[in-house]
């Protein structure tokens, strides 16, 4: 399931395409001196690369719950960074792993999973991350009938029955905020969104783009309040997670670092998310 500024919503969906996952590799680089290419990798499967993602995953990460279409920012980043591992899209697997199972300790069924995961300590101790993709704020939506529609401040907020997704950052982001009422729990983005328009909860925390993607396409009787502040001062991240101790974890994060450099990241951000719309940091 981010301190900085205005982040990114969904593109129309229709208007966007996938990456080329089919281009040649811009140019593997060697880790502990072995190269960082397919013939040298150990995978589940060997000459294949296995991705794990949730079931089901939403627009603007993945589209049309089919991650294997290279659509939306995740799946085309998993797509660009089997590129450069010199991985063709014929090469590509794809797994569904819930997300909580999916940073539990244990064998993995994935080389490696992208499903909004963002790094922390305590998840550390189970899994490893990868060099971070990209960095996100938490948002609080509601009905734009509600009273916290028009909440300025953090106090303001604090005032509402809040729900959040069990066991993602946005939870976390939701305690964060001392609200007088105990969170609501919901085991998934959809059931926090059926909450909300039911009125049972008078805001909901998701991450910036899904709350854009939310009010823009989703529930347009919806708004954004604002964006939560992080907790600590340090902007919060998402990164590539794989098996603890993985061999893969050193590659892929130059994998993932190359794209960066190469600013190619930039690119699928700017193809599946923008920046249009106003999300105010709430104080």
């Amino acid at each position: 399931m981010r301190a900085p500024a205005l982040l990114f919503a969904a593109l129309l969906l229709s208007a966007c395409a996938p990456v080329d996952e089919n281009a040649a590799p811009s140019g593997p680089t060697a880790v502990d001196g072995v190269p960082c290419t397919k013939d040298n990798l150990t995978t589940l499967a060997k000459g294949k690369f296995t991705f794990g993602t949730d079931q089901p995953v939403y627009p603007p990460w993945y589209q049309d719950d089919d991650p294997t279409n290279g659509k939306g920012f995740e799946s085309a980043v998993a797509y660009a960074v089997a590129q450069q591992l010199g991985y063709a899209k014929e090469d590509v697997a794809w797994v569904r792993v819930p997300f909580n199972a999916a940073i539990q300790p244990g064998a993995k069924t994935y080389d490696a999973n992208l499903t909004e995961f963002s790094i922390t300590d305590e998840r550390r101790q189970a899994v490893d991350f990868s060099a971070p993709y990209y960095t996100v704020a938490q948002a609080v939506v509601s009905l734009k009938t509600s009273p916290v529609a028009s909440a300025k401040t953090l106090d303001d907020v604090r005032k509402a029955k809040i729900g959040a997704q069990v066991g993602t950052t946005s939870f976390t982001a939701a305690k964060r905020l001392a609200a007088e009422q105990d969170i609501a729990v919901y085991n998934t983005n959809d059931d926090a969104k059926a909450a909300l328009t039911a009125n049972q909860v008078e805001a909901i925390v998701v991450d910036l783009p899904t709350a854009f993607f939310i009010t823009g396409s989703e529930l347009p009787e919806a708004t954004i309040v604002g964006q939560i502040p992080a907790g600590d001062g340090k902007p919060e991240m998402f990164g590539i997670v794989l098996d603890k101790g993985s061999k893969l974890t050193g590659c892929v994060s130059t994998a993932v670092e190359a794209l960066r450099s190469q600013g190619k990241l930039t690119e699928i951000e700017k193809q599946w998310l923008t920046t249009e719309g106003k999300a105010p940091e709430l104080k």
